[in-house]
């Protein structure tokens, strides 16, 4: 897209809150289309979920026909990306395996077989045959049922991808704004005109874009309107770096391991979030065993089983609606008020800002979004 692609524009000034990957992706694509673009944020860029995302980007397992869509669309988009940036060290597409647990939960056969259902490139394998297509992995912890590899799957390290989107961002006139505080959306004669930040300055607008989030359904119910919202806490820990061959994502029954820029892994788990402990202030508190736990796991699934050590983690809420489907657009009782509140903010991190930002310009719901509006919350 670019500012020659729409002859009128529905919105020509815009304020983006949020500076994670749905917030610059569309104050980008916004900036493309020769929009006026303001994008404010809390504290520093990508403070909040997009800095400590496993970042995968795949379609597997099960999902609805929409949901799996936009997501493969999202992943043709990144592969766009990659093709300008070959050389780039945060952003690869070296395919994803996945192994269950031995027990009754399993359902690598019944992932495999949707997934050649709907077309997804997946390959089942028995442990003796993951060496063959991908290094680094310790073959002796894959369990009986097997593994699936995705070639076509990758990851992208969001912040390096957020600091590129930025660059563009500001060299197209785009304005950055950090460390406001809370901002509210601002309402008047039913229709949203801007925003008002904690220090009570204000920034008037034509539409805003809500992308702050976790913070999404609260923020939103202010206005009196619902998301259903399912946010539990994540936890990422990234290791100091380590000479190793992984280059595949590993999605294992006790920890996802992913490679990331300058030798370093990225680490998360379920079992690891659930032992983080909320404070009654709000803030976390994480255990070392829990840190070393999942340090040791990841070992466990790695070639040579080296010793890992940690650089840092982060540690907040993950946003999940409640029906774990996205929500995008514009609020329907609530004119020029949109959204943008999902779990999958990498794969559907370009593709989501490429869409929102085509809405907000022209007016025009874009197909792709239907399943994934607001008001299904009623």
């Amino acid at each position: 897209m670019n500012s020659l692609s729409y002859a009128s524009k529905q919105a020509a000034k815009v304020v983006v809150v949020g500076a994670g990957i749905f917030g610059v992706s569309s104050a980008v694509h916004l900036a493309r289309l020769g929009i006026s673009v303001t994008l404010v944020n809390d504290g520093p860029v990508a403070n909040g979920a997009s800095g400590r995302s496993l970042s995968w980007l795949n379609s597997s397992r099960m999902r609805s026909e929409a949901y799996h869509r936009l997501r493969m669309i999202g992943i043709d988009r990144y592969r766009t990306l990659a093709a300008k940036y070959p050389q780039a060290q945060w952003l690869r597409f070296d395919g994803g395996l996945t192994w269950d647990a031995d027990d009754e939960s399993n359902e690598i056969a019944a992932a495999f077989a949707h997934e050649r259902r709907i077309g997804y490139d997946a390959q089942h394998i028995a442990a003796e045959e993951v060496a063959a297509v991908t290094p680094g992995v310790d073959a002796r912890t894959v369990t009986p049922q097997g593994a699936i590899f995705n070639p076509g799957e990758g990851w992208v390290d969001l912040p390096s991808l957020i600091e590129v989107l930025l660059e563009e961002f500001l060299a197209r006139g785009g304005r950055l704004v950090t460390d406001t505080g809370r901002a509210e959306v601002r309402i008047a004669n039913g229709r949203a005109n801007g925003i008002v930040m904690t220090s009570g300055a204000s920034l008037d607008a034509d539409a805003v874009l809500l992308a702050t989030g976790a913070s999404v359904p609260t923020m939103v119910g202010d206005a009196g309107q619902r998301i259903g919202d399912a946010t539990p806490v994540a936890l990422l820990v990234e290791t100091m770096p380590v000479h190793h061959p992984l280059r595949a994502v590993l999605n294992t029954p006790r920890v996802a391991v992913r490679p990331a820029p300058g030798g370093a892994l990225a680490l998360d788990s379920a079992w690891s979030e659930e032992e983080v402990i909320v404070r009654p202030d709000g803030s976390y508190e994480v255990k070392q065993s829990t840190l070393q736990g999942l340090l040791e796991e990841a070992s466990k699934v790695l070639e040579g089983n080296p010793k890992l050590e940690i650089k840092h983690y982060g540690v907040g809420p993950k946003p999940i609606p409640e029906d774990g489907e996205p929500v995008f657009g514009e609020l329907k009782a609530i004119p020029g008020y949109y959204v943008a509140f999902s779990h999958s903010g990498a794969t559907l991190g370009l593709i989501t800002g490429e869409l929102l930002a085509g809405e907000i310009a022209t007016g025009q719901r874009h197909p792709l979004l239907e399943s994934f509006r607001p008001e299904r919350f009623g």
